[in-house]
Parts: structure tokens; sequence; C-alpha cells
């Protein structure tokens, strides 16, 4: 063997026959590692979701909570609140929330130049209003009766799943994880996760209730779309580690 061969021999060459298998197993392993977390959250969300239809479609278990939580909104209703919900409801509406985001992410990329995470956070809010908008069509639930809403007739589509949860949601928790990927490790990054589970965990909860407290939902259509928008999650997180293993995979190598 000379020298040629031995050089090409230890870098590994395809020619040899010996390293591209590996190389090729190597490449899978670290794609399956930093997919892990976000397939992880979409089982969660499709399986939270599936038990909640389930329960729907049958009329057992959690479906048996819809009519008593309804019915206990509706009887402690003040005007107050009535007011405050109400505005909260429409801020995550179909109307002023696409606004409020593709501003918000308009300026994000002007001010960052960074078009990747505000890009991330518009596709996770269009693919979480597709799945909403089929799921309404496939499963056809009806509404609350008109008597229970604060404002008869104002709502027109299906019931279930909720789209102003999945909405709210999808902003809060992918809106997060994209602000809180860029902290560096150490304590103030652990600070950002904490902030960021207890507000998405607030907005959720004021968001879904609103729907119930106003009477246009039940409780399986805000879990359901709960539910979703982990799932939604999930898919940005797999999207976004797998694109950061693809960038600095070819550093790496060049690196070595």
């Amino acid at each position: 063997m000379n020298h040629d061969d031995e050089a090409r021999d230890a870098r590994g060459d395809v020619s040899t026959g010996e390293s591209a298998p590996s190389g090729t197993g190597e490449v899978w392993r670290a794609r399956l590692v930093a997919a892990l977390p976000g397939l992880v959250l979409i089982v969660i969300g499709v399986l939270g979701f599936l038990v909640v239809y389930d329960s729907v479609r049958e009329r057992e278990d959690l479906w048996f909570a819809d009519d008593v939580v309804l019915d206990w909104m509706v009887a402690h209703r003040t005007a107050t609140a009535t007011a405050v919900l109400t505005f909260i409801t429409n801020i995550f509406g179909p109307v002023v929330l696409p606004i409020v985001v593709a501003a918000a992410c308009l300026w994000w990329g002007l001010a960052t130049r960074r078009w990747w995470e505000p890009g991330l956070l518009v596709g996770a809010m269009i693919a979480s209003t597709l799945t909403s908008t089929l799921l309404k069509m496939l499963v056809a639930r009806p509404r609350p009766d008109e008597s229970d809403m604060v404002v008869a007739g104002v709502e027109h589509s299906f019931s279930f799943p909720s789209g102003h949860t999945i909405g709210a949601a999808t902003l809060v928790l992918v809106g997060g994880y994209l602000v809180w990927r860029q902290w560096k490790e150490g304590r103030q990054r652990r600070l950002v996760f904490v902030l960021w589970v207890v507000v998405s965990v607030v907005v959720i909860v004021v968001v879904g209730g609103s729907r119930l407290y106003l009477g246009y939902h039940f409780v399986t259509d805000v879990l359901a779309g709960a539910s979703l928008a982990v799932a939604v999650l999930g898919g940005v997180v797999v999207i976004d580690r797998l694109h950061d293993l693809a960038r600095d995979r070819p550093r790496a190598i060049a690196a070595a």
C-alpha cells in the first residue's frame, strides 16, 4: 500500500468500502436524537387529542363534564367578567390574532435580520388554523345552545376543537420556545423556561376559559385545541432541531 492509499484509508474514503455505512448510520442516529424531543411532544399532543375525541364520540368520560361546566359558567356570569373575557376572546379571535402575529413577526425579522424564527411561528399558526378548520368539518360537532351564548348567533362554525384555544396555545408555546432556544445554558435560560411555562399555562387557561364562560365551546373542545397545539409545537421542535443539525454539521466537519 502506497502513501496515497494510506491517506484515503485514514480519511475513511468511500472507495475503501468500510466507513460509508458507519457514517450514514451516525447521521441518522444524530437526526433521531435531535428530533426526539419534538417527536415526544407530537405523540403526547396527538394522544391527548384522541382521548378527548374518543370521549366526545362515545359520549363518556370527559364528555360528561361539558354540560356541567357550561351550566356553572352561565350561572356565575357577571357584567365585569363578561366584558373582560369578551375583550380577551376577541384579541385571540380569527380577525385580530393573525394581524398581531403578522405584525410581530415582521418586526422580529426586521429587528434581528433573522427570518427563520418568525417564519417558523407564522408556519405554526397557519398549520394550527388549517388543522382546526379541517377537524371542525370532519367532526361537525354543534356549538352549545344559543341560549347559553353571551351573544347568540355570533359563532357559525362547528365547535370541536376550539379554534381560539389552539391559536392562543400555538402562539405562546411556539413563540416561547423560539425565544427560549436562543438563550445560552445557565440560570437565565432556566428562568426563561419557567416564565415560558407559566405564561403558556395562564394564556391557555384564560383564553380557553373565556370560550367556556361566554358559552361558545365545551370543555372537550378546549382540551382538544390545547392538545393539538402541543403537537404543533412538537412539529416545530423537530423541524428546528433538524435545521440546526444540518447547519452545524458542515461546520463541525470543517473544524475536524
